[in-house]
């Protein structure tokens, strides 16, 4: 039973320390991380072009000018969209400034403390215009330096992969040698179905949003469209608040409650469909993690690496999994991350667990 507790200790000790190394070290392995995900995604293309007796240096770069042509695609299609919403942005401000007069007025009633106080806090705490420049500017070149790495990474991992699976198969030695070539397929199949699904997914989003919004009258509709589709790169929450952003500014926009109500009817109706047709049909068993461990994993990728940690989250985690399910050892942990399978795998599952307790007992 001790040596139970001291290897529990153990590994929580070993996973406290993987936290504190990726904490620190993100601008090393946060790219690197975004483009190892990214490069699974092009591996199947790659081979593919390879098979055509072409250079796997021409493929690797191939594979990335796509990369770049989709992501370029993708940012042009939200400038469109968002150059035509800025003509409502006077009339969004300006409701917006009497939102904030009714509030004020509303503090001054009830709260007694005058607008002229008000406005002077809200002065204070404003940051300086040199302040916001620099914070922008620094995030920028951050932005841009990370940007030029994760495309220098996906390309060179694409290159070389056949070398860093050999060295990987090295490590693990000749007994292990199979398993862990087959651990290996199995987390880059996932990570490649995840971001595939997710593709599919996102597109079947901006068709059914444009359609409910287009029907409602919204105005720019195909911008919320899209700003709600894009959004499920964060699972649960992306929707709802892409969702509700739409409802602000269609409020501050003059909708009525007719049009309000129906935005959230769309929503609700989507996410149904979404739920019970769209991700069995297009993400299927591929990823299948406790609806628990996703919100766990967003909140601690978001406190790791941020925006990119949230992005990160599902992949990994679903690769996390398909290593534990593939490793005896492990397969307690690839139960606890999964949904709840039928009671016959529950069982199984639970007397290897009572297995390997009782070996490291013995």
């Amino acid at each position: 039973m001790l040596s139970t507790s001291t290897s529990a200790l153990r590994n929580f000790a070993f996973l406290i320390l993987i936290f504190v190394v990726l904490f620190f070290g993100k601008d090393v392995f946060m790219p690197l991380a975004i483009g190892g995900i990214l490069a699974t995604l092009f591996l199947p293309l790659c081979r593919r072009i390879e098979r055509a007796n072409i250079h796997r240096a021409v493929a690797a770069i191939s594979c990335l000018l796509l990369l770049i042509v989709g992501v370029a695609g993708v940012l042009v299609l939200l400038g469109w969209e968002i150059s035509r919403l800025s003509g409502d942005f006077v009339i969004i401000k300006q409701r917006a400034l009497d939102a904030g007069n009714r509030m004020q007025e509303y503090i001054f009633n009830h709260l007694g403390v005058s607008i002229e106080k008000q406005t002077q806090i809200l002065k204070d705490e404003q940051p300086s215009l040199a302040f916001v420049m620099q914070r922008i500017g620094l995030s920028f070149t951050y932005i841009f330096s990370n940007t030029i790495f994760t495309l220098m990474y996906v390309a060179l991992l694409l290159y070389y992969r056949t070398h860093l699976y050999n060295f990987i198969l090295l490590l693990a030695g000749p007994t292990h040698r199979e398993k862990t070539a087959r651990v290996i397929y199995s987390a880059t199949l996932v990570s490649h179905q995840y971001l595939v699904g997710l593709s599919k997914m996102i597109f079947c989003l901006w068709v059914m949003y444009g359609i409910g919004f287009s029907a409602l009258g919204v105005r720019n509709a195909l911008f919320f469209a899209f700003l709600c589709g894009l959004l499920e790169i964060v699972p649960y929450i992306g929707n709802l608040t892409g969702t509700t952003l739409t409802l602000l500014v269609a409020a501050a926009q003059g909708a009525g409650i007719p049009v309000l109500g129906g935005i959230v009817l769309v929503y609700g109706f989507i996410q149904f469909i979404q739920g019970w047709i769209l991700e069995p049909l297009i993400v299927g068993h591929q990823v299948k993690i406790n609806p628990l461990f996703i919100i766990l994993a967003l909140v601690l990728g978001e406190l790791v690496w941020g925006i990119a940690g949230v992005f990160l989250a599902i992949p990994l985690i679903a690769m996390l999994k398909t290593v534990c399910d593939n490793i005896e050892s492990l397969k307690p942990y690839g139960f606890l991350l999964g949904e709840t399978g039928s009671k016959k795998e529950e069982l199984s599952l639970l007397k290897k667990a009572r297995k390997i307790f009782h070996e490291k007992k013995g």
